[in-house]
């Protein structure tokens, strides 16, 4: 299999997955962490892939979703952007009307 096969399948078998770097456990850069902490805050299941794990990786997905910077995140097989813009969306209501559109589900969100 090939890396951008391999990135397709997460894209498209996963409902919400975040390329980063680290994990949703241990992010390993900000911009990551504050992903997390948006998706976390929301309460929305995601998939995290952590970028940092192969060379061939970091550089497949930038090359995949043609965006040069990581974390990428993708909702039901589209790619909705990086940190800027989910921190945008999320300050801006509409992270929350998006998830809904997609059929995301929300689960209790998290205290603090």
């Amino acid at each position: 299999m090939s890396i951008r096969d391999f990135i397709d399948n997460e894209v498209k078998s996963n409902d919400v997955v975040v390329f980063m770097k680290g994990t949703p456990q241990f992010p390993q850069c900000g911009f990551s962490g504050q992903v997390v902490q948006i998706l976390d805050h929301l309460g929305v299941s995601y998939k995290g892939v952590n970028v940092l794990s192969s060379d061939e990786l970091r550089q497949g997905i930038k090359d995949y979703a043609n965006w040069p910077t990581i974390p990428q995140i993708y909702v039901k097989g589209e790619f909705l952007g990086g940190c800027d813009i989910v921190r945008e969306m999320f300050q801006a209501g509409e992270l929350i009307p998006l998830f809904e559109e997609k059929g995301i589900a929300l689960h209790d969100r998290a205290i603090g």
